[in-house]
């Protein structure tokens, strides 16, 4: 089984393919497509979460296929090459709002996926086969010959797209184990999602990456922006049932989704809404900066709002070495790794768009119980590799013949769908410090090493209070160090208030060092809690460089 960098890598890498000018449409229909061929079958979720509960009573089969040598060693750029014939698009003919294309098994994509239609009024569903008609070889290097027995071949995922561009930009996408990514209103991809995560910090055992195997896409409406499709989720430990109602809005993409999940063996790690980011350098942390952009990260941020309704934002790190945090609630309201700085002042990126990049919001919508929020930041040094999953870990043991279930909300978009009445964090900085603020050192620097931390907060009216009260205190909190020089300014450029601290080392250790900081006005609480992870640096580091002006 590939590792996660390797599965990401492939997955990440690949742009979207663009299909040949769509053939003239059809008058609306909601029949079957053409391109269903099999045999119709009933169809129900009742009877998926049955298959997926038989399933897991019996032993895992792999499905991962040996691919023809043409397409098993196709490098990223001849798998891109590779399009669809849009005449033969799943909706093709409905002439509706939404259409869905098929990706191709290809690279290290070699477990085929199943697809089939499904017409909503009958509740009958007849599979897809692969055929090389659907797509385009004209600008891939595919030796078609070597194809055997086409129609088990499969598919390796799908993608949707939504009118008026109902063949070149899309806006939802399946592809790679049970990976799945979404854009906003800019169509800019970033984020991604998965289905579930399994042992992904676990100490005892290997990650596993349980693969959608078959996906029934339900027709829908002429008019309608929404669609149902439905998958069946396997690995060797478990086996799931999903439903994803998907409604694609004018601004953000929204997924209901609800699965059923059936283990084989006990799980150690169990993450549910799992997700997968990247950052590589922001505002608080530029060791990774030195390039011609500001900032580089899909995620600035992870946000909860917690079960006993408090708000908490952590910024997120690209780490000297990995890192694992756990943040334990019960029944949580929401979490998302979000992406709030939208402006392209702060990446100067013509390429990556990172502005754009949208935030990925959870609900839940049943009672998730007690657990953690789990999060690993994996050192990188670059923009192409994921480095950020953060999932939700149930308390409760996995053991085989469990059946869960977990029902939320994915909201794909600039900014999540809720957000505290209280002042919010805009930003984290860092830098030297050890020196009054506004006297940067002038012959001289201090003789004390310090790291300063500047908070920016805006929201909640906390400018309007820092003016006229009542006066507003900074309870910070370290796990190690001592800290000095808390001050608060008024920021009218931001309409805010920045909070300024310096901490100091009292130890040699390098260990990351827990902040924690809320602000309080008159017994009340006035801000979302700030929580930060800083890593000092060795002794013989904690030096300020030469000065300009010594000798």
């Amino acid at each position: 089984m590939m590792d996660r960098r390797t599965l990401l890598k492939r997955s990440l890498a690949l742009a979207a393919f663009y299909g040949l000018p769509a053939a003239p449409l059809l008058a609306a229909t909601r029949d079957m497509p053409e391109i269903a061929d099999g045999e119709p079958s009933d169809f129900s979720f009742e009877w998926l979460q049955r298959l997926a509960k038989e399933m897991a009573n019996s032993s895992y089969q792999n499905n991962v296929r040996e691919l023809p040598p043409t397409l098993a060693n196709m490098t990223p750029q001849d798998y891109n090459a590779i399009g669809y014939d849009a005449g033969h698009s799943l909706w093709h003919d409905l002439d509706g709002k939404l259409d869905v294309q098929f990706f191709h098994v290809g690279m290290g994509f070699n477990q085929p996926v199943r697809m089939y239609a499904l017409d909503p009024d009958s509740r009958r569903a007849r599979e897809i086969h692969f055929d090389p008609s659907l797509f385009r070889y004209d600008k891939a290097d595919v030796d078609v010959s070597q194809f055997e027995d086409e129609e088990t071949l499969g598919f390796a995922g799908f993608r949707v797209f939504k009118a008026p561009s109902l063949t070149e930009r899309d806006i939802v996408s399946f592809l790679g184990a049970s990976y799945f990514r979404a854009v906003d209103d800019t169509y800019q991809y970033g984020i991604s999602a998965r289905g579930l995560a399994v042992n992904t910090f676990a100490e005892s055992t290997k990650e596993e990456f349980p693969t959608y195997t078959r996906f029934w896409l339900e027709t829908p409406a002429q008019d309608s922006t929404t669609f149902t499709a439905y998958a069946l989720l396997d690995s060797p430990k478990v086996a799931g049932a999903y439903r994803f109602v998907i409604h694609c809005e004018a601004e953000r993409v929204v997924m209901e989704i609800d699965k059923h999940l059936y283990p084989r063996e006990a799980i150690e790690q169990l993450g549910i809404a799992p997700m997968t980011s990247m950052f590589s350098c922001g505002t608080h942390q530029r060791r990774m900066c030195d390039t011609i952009h500001p900032q580089i990260h899909d995620s600035d941020r992870l946000t909860m709002w917690r079960g006993n309704g408090e708000w908490v934002c952590r910024p997120l790190n690209n780490p000297p070495v990995l890192q694992y945090n756990a943040f334990a609630d019960d029944a949580p309201k929401g979490f998302g790794l979000l992406q709030t700085e939208r402006d392209f002042d702060a990446y100067e990126d013509v390429i990556g768009n990172y502005h754009e990049r949208p935030s990925l919001w959870v609900e839940p919508r049943n009672d998730w119980g007690a657990g953690e929020l789990q999060m690993m930041e994996i050192p990188t040094t670059g923009e192409t590799m994921d480095n950020v999953v953060a999932f939700w870990k149930p308390s409760k043991a996995v053991e085989p013949g469990d059946s869960l279930n977990f029902a939320y909300r994915l909201y794909w978009s600039a900014q999540p769908p809720v957000t505290t009445d209280l002042a919010r964090i805009r930003a984290t900085r860092s830098g030297m410090g050890g020196f009054t603020e506004g006297w940067a050192p002038g012959e001289h620097y201090p003789e004390e090493w310090a790291r300063r931390f500047a908070v920016d907060y805006v929201g909640g009216d906390i400018l309007r209070i820092a003016k006229n009260g009542p006066p507003i205190m900074a309870q910070l909190e370290v796990s190690r160090g001592k800290t000095s020089d808390i001050q608060i300014f008024q920021v009218e450029e931001f309409e805010g208030i920045r909070v300024i601290f310096d901490w100091y080392p009292t130890e040699d250790s390098v260990d990351p060092i827990d902040m924690r900081m809320v602000l309080e006005g008159d017994g009340d609480t006035l801000s979302e809690t700030w929580l930060y992870q800083y890593f000092p640096p060795p002794p013989d580091q904690r030096e300020h460089p030469p000065h300009p002006l010594d000798d």
